[in-house]
This record gives C-alpha cells, structure tokens and sequence, in this order.
C-alpha cells in the first residue's frame, strides 16, 4: 500500500506541473502584440521647458547699457511696525445739509431757470428753486378767509424768525462755552495738571459748535428775507439757494408741488474733506502710536503708488461697546472725488517700536496686470531672473516683504519697467 500510495502522488504532482505550464504560455501575449502597446504613450511634448526658464532673461552688454539698469542688494532693517484695519470713510460734521421749505407753499421755477439734478455741482448762494407761499392774491382786498390765512402764514414767519434768531443766540452760547473749556484745558496742560485728551476734545466741542453757529446762521438769513405784503393780498417768491458748494445729492420735490412748513427739499453735500474712521480692538489700543498718520489702500492690504496717506484729528470720541471697539478718525483730502462716502478701505496704522525685518528698495517691486508684486534678480552679470515677492509695509522708500529673496541677493531697483518689457515683448 505504502508504494501505491507514492506512485499516485507523483503522478497527481506531474499532472499538477503540467496545468500550469499550459496555463502560463496561454496567458502571455505575442512579442509583436506587446511591442505595439508599449509604443503607445498617453501624451507627447515637442518642445520641453523647464519652468525655471520661463522667468529667466538673458541680455547682452549692450541691453545692459541701454536699459540702464541698477541693483542693490537685499538687507535686514529695522522697520517701524505695521498693522492693517478696516476703514470707512465718512463725511465730515456739516459737510452735509438738507434744506427744508421754510413755510407751506408751492415750488415754482422762475423762466428759463433748469430744475436741479442729484449729482450737479453747485456754489454756495445759488439760486436752486422758488417757493411761493401759500395765499391766494386773486383780488388788491383780502377776504377774511384770506385775512386768516395771511395771519396764519405771518404767524408761521414770525414763529421761524425768532426760533431762528434763539437758536443763534444759543449756538453763540456754546460756542462760548467751548472756547472757555479748550481755554481751561490749555491751561491745565500748561500747568501739568491736564492732558492732551482734554485739549483735544475740548477742541472737538469748539469745532462742533461752531459748525452748528454757521448752520443757524444761515438758516436765519433765510429765514429773515421772507417778505409778506399785507397791503396787496400778494406774497413774493421766496428763493431757495445752495447753503454751501458741492454736489446735490438728493432731491425730494418736484416743480408745481405744494409743500408743508418744514419739508425736506434737497441735500448738498461737499466731499472735498472725508473723514477716515478706523475701529480698533481696545486690546491695540497701547501698541498703536497715535501721533503718527495711516497709510490707505484698497481692502486687499496691497501698498502700491497711488496710496494715500493721512493725518490724525481731534474728533469726539466713539466707540462700539458690542464689539469692544474704539473709533480713531483721520482726514482724507479729497480734491477730485476720487473716494465716496461710505466707501471701505484698508488702513496701515504705525505701531510703537521697530522690528528686524528684510528689506528691499521699493523702486525694484514690479506690479503686473493682475495686481502681482514680482522682482528681477540678478542671477548672473547678464542674466536676471523675475521673482514674486509679497510686500507688507512700505517705509521711506524701503518694503519689508514676507516672502521673497534673500538677504544679500542683487536685485534691479532702476530700469524695471524696461527690463519687464523686454521680457514681455512690448519694448526693444
């Protein structure tokens, strides 16, 4: 049993070898099939660059002579420190005002005179629209239901001349007050018994006061040419004019259209000075150097040329308790309207102290279509390489960058613009 046993499974183990030899050979591919399916390859490149290359220009003696390019080298400096807040910019108290109709009457326009647009430019006393009062002059002998209405309307402008004339008398009052406070202040500060805060907001009050004065002077002034002819029966046109020089911005009445005493007529804004209102967290408030100006930019944080810078003014104080912050105001010259109230803008604040930061001449930042700031390294003597930096500050003509070259590397700072345009094609 023992040699029947043996031979059946060397003949099992024989059969066994020979499956999988068959099998084996089966599955395997002819040599010419194989070489067919590893000659074909999913894509093909005809002209390989290396993208190291693509940013690389190399000039000749002469390129170099005639672009007349300059370098300076990469350091550690120590740069007044930065940081970025959201601003709002805002107009400033009383460049805004609303005219309101003086008594009920009906607004007329004089011949040939246009109807004022929301956006026209206007100087302070023009004559912008016409208010007849109410009364009806049909006959030289009032009715007595003219007589009363007369009364009434005579009344009404009497009732506006003296709340004119007291409120006047009460803005010359504060006006007053404050000029005596900022005096105190002054003194206490000469005295080294106040502080800067209390002058400053000491001059804040004075200057609201006297903006309120002008404001109730003018509405006196037009208060007081109202002129009523009892005599006749007939009332003559009261001419509304602009109280200040700038852009109407709002209009609520149209020509032909019967008015209530006291209803708004248009609004006159002047946006040559915008106030810049910066809210800080009350955490920064020990960091940040008030003293110094604020650099603007859009909200992207970028610095670039057309940035403005601005000064601090003494304003009220504000602040928002729910947010835990405290308002800082600046003032933006705004000469041809290039910003709008309302508008958001990144502000750069200064911050107390330096810090070792590395440094690059502002003049070798190169600001292309997209609003990416590149730099040409000097790789070689004639060969320079384009470099993407990301500025954070830029300080008297020096940016301090979070990403970029390192200390010590050649950079262009004179002849950037020709050397990106030879590299781009559009200069020889």
């Amino acid at each position: 049993m023992d040699h029947f046993d043996r031979s059946l499974f060397r003949s099992t183990c024989r059969t066994l070898a020979g499956c999988l030899l068959i099998l084996t050979v089966g599955c395997q591919k002819p040599a010419s099939e194989a070489s067919k399916t590893a000659a074909v390859a999913p894509a093909k490149t005809t002209h390989p660059v290396s993208e190291a290359d693509l940013n690389t220009i190399e000039l000749t003696e002469d390129a170099v002579r005639r672009l007349g390019l300059q370098t300076e080298v990469v350091t550690m400096r120590a740069m007044p420190r930065v940081r970025v807040y959201g601003a709002e910019l805002m107009l400033p108290a009383g460049a805004s005002i609303i005219v309101s109709a003086p008594l009920a009457g009906t607004l007329q326009l004089q011949t040939g005179q246009a109807f004022p647009q929301i956006g026209q430019q206007v100087t302070e006393g023009d004559p912008l629209l016409h208010l007849l009062p109410m009364l009806s002059p049909e006959r030289e002998v009032l009715t007595p239901a003219e007589r009363i209405r007369f009364a009434e309307a005579r009344n009404a402008v009497a009732q506006s001349q003296n709340d004119a004339a007291a409120q006047v008398q009460q803005s010359m009052v504060q006006v007053e007050a404050a000029q005596i406070a900022l005096e105190r202040a002054e003194r206490l500060l000469k005295d080294k018994s106040g502080t800067i805060r209390t002058v400053d907001e000491a001059q804040a009050q004075l200057k609201l006061a006297q903006t309120a004065l002008e404001a109730a002077k003018t509405r006196k002034q037009i208060v007081d040419s109202i002129r009523l002819d009892a005599e006749s029966g007939t009332l003559h046109p009261l001419t509304i004019k602009a109280p200040l020089s700038g852009m109407v911005r709002a209009i609520q009445v149209q020509s032909g259209q019967i008015l209530a005493a006291g209803a708004p007529l248009f609004e006159v804004m002047n946006d040559e000075r915008l106030w810049v209102r910066v809210p800080v967290y009350v955490g920064d408030l020990d960091e940040i150097d008030t003293t110094k100006g604020a650099r603007l930019t859009l909200l992207d944080g970028r610095q670039t040329d057309h940035d403005v810078t601005v000064k601090p003014i003494a304003t009220p104080p504000t602040a928002m308790s729910l947010a835990s912050t405290v308002d800082m105001y600046f003032e933006l010259p705004n000469p041809d309207s290039a910003f709008r109230p309302g508008q958001r803008v990144a502000a750069h604040l200064m911050l107390k102290g330096d810090a070792e930061s590395i440094a690059i001449p502002w003049s070798s930042v190169y600001h292309d279509i997209y609003g990416s700031q590149w730099v040409y390294e000097q790789a070689a003597e004639r060969k320079f390489v384009r470099r993407r930096v990301e500025v954070m500050s830029v300080i008297d003509g020096w940016a301090s960058i979070a990403r970029g070259p390192k200390v010590g590397t050649a950079l262009v700072t004179a002849g950037v613009a020709e050397l990106a345009g030879t590299e781009f094609g559009f200069a020889k």
